[in-house]
């Protein structure tokens, strides 16, 4: 069963451009456990579909997005740093995601390799080099940077650019269903790591 978990790279790509939570490090429960606590203790009512099915976008986003559907008057910078707080405080309970990682180990040194997430930097860079993989990517692009989120194609494309690697020579890994749309309108292969995990 090993080769249905290989993530085949085809010739003809020459950059590797990589989602983090969910799709490097096994990190998305503990990111919904996270919006739990922040969104409970911040007066909120818990919706797992709807925060779920918003990975990939901003956080900041997100919480503006659920206050509109569900009429809360939740403040989007306290309750993401309660989101934060409980996310580094409980560090210890990501992993990574083998399959993914084993495509970033065997292409290190082979072909150029950004990150391009809707996470904040301090957090990726956290999960990163916990896994001890964060010098093997030249670029990584986050939430930090004045890009237009997922999904909308601009991360990727910017990543693409640093790597001096036309958008259509470009692998995208991603987990997300936003990620995805955002990497297919972009004009490179898309590949939904769910299916080797």
């Amino acid at each position: 069963m090993a080769n249905e978990r290989f993530i085949e790279v085809p010739e003809n790509i020459k950059g590797l451009i990589f989602d983090c939570d969910g799709t490097l490090v096994d990190s998305m429960p503990l990111h919904m456990q996270a919006w739990k606590y922040a969104i409970t203790e911040g007066g909120g009512v818990w919706n797992h579909e709807f925060f779920f099915s918003k990975k990939g976008m901003k956080e900041e986003d997100i919480v503006e997005l659920y206050n509109r559907q569900s009429q809360a008057p939740l403040n989007s910078a306290v309750i993401v740093e309660a989101k934060h707080n409980y996310f580094k405080n409980h560090r210890s309970d990501f992993k990574p995601l083998k399959p993914v990682i084993n495509v970033v180990l065997r292409y290190k040194d082979v072909l150029p390799m950004a990150v391009a997430s809707g996470g904040i930097r301090e957090i990726i860079n956290l999960e990163l080099e916990a896994l001890g993989i964060r010098g093997y990517f030249k670029i990584i692009l986050t939430a930090d940077d004045d890009i237009k989120p997922k999904p909308h194609p601009d991360i990727f494309l910017e990543a693409a650019a640093r790597l001096g690697v036309p958008p259509q020579m470009c692998q995208v890994f991603e987990d997300g269903d936003l990620g995805l749309e955002a990497a297919r309108a972009a004009g490179m292969l898309a590949t939904d790591v769910r299916s080797f995990l």
